[in-house]
């Protein structure tokens, strides 16, 4: 594998700092750490001391001058881990669409049915600019599709599905 930067939008947050975590081992790969403050960004990277992966903070603004930001970045993919997905409003999808117009790859943790569903549109722009565009891909919509696929293998048809999340008391955040 060649080197490869990895933009994560909420890179300091619950779930985007869980995925610093997990890819952090990996020395070729440079991990953007983004969200609205720098600040933050910085805080975060600094406690990271024995990441193998280069760490560097910046500050992303998902309302802000797309174009721009990714250009200063150069990302090869982007991770966006904000959220929520559901109050991104009239303009829900301008960081997909950049991410296209740039050639970057992209990927979210949405587990809102509609957004998820509604990335789709993008796929014809994403194959022709040589890239993927892949939402739902947090944990509970992936395990409730692979388990939904076993659990109906044997079922002639399924006219809906129903799924939820219950936290633990045993479990931390994220």
């Amino acid at each position: 594998m060649t080197a490869l930067t990895v933009l994560i939008v909420g890179g300091y947050g619950v779930f985007g700092g869980r995925i610093v975590e997990l890819l952090e081992s990996e020395p070729r790969l440079t991990l953007i750490v983004a969200g609205r403050s720098l600040a933050r960004a910085t805080a975060f990277c600094t406690k990271r001391a024995r990441a193998k992966a280069r760490l560097v903070p910046a500050a992303f603004d998902r309302e802000g001058d797309l174009p721009q930001q990714l250009d200063a970045c150069r990302p090869d993919v982007l991770v966006d881990a904000s959220g929520p997905f559901q109050s991104y409003g009239s303009g829900q999808f301008r960081v997909i669409e950049a991410c296209i117009a740039r050639g970057t790859g992209y990927l979210d943790l949405a587990d809102g049915a509609a957004f998820v569903d509604a990335v789709q549109a993008f796929d014809s722009d994403a194959r022709a600019a040589g890239v993927y565009v892949l939402s739902g891909v947090s944990s509970f919509p992936v395990l409730t599709a692979a388990a939904t696929r076993r659990l109906s293998q044997h079922m002639a048809r399924v006219d809906s599905i129903q799924g939820g999340i219950a936290p633990s008391p045993y479990a931390g955040v994220g």
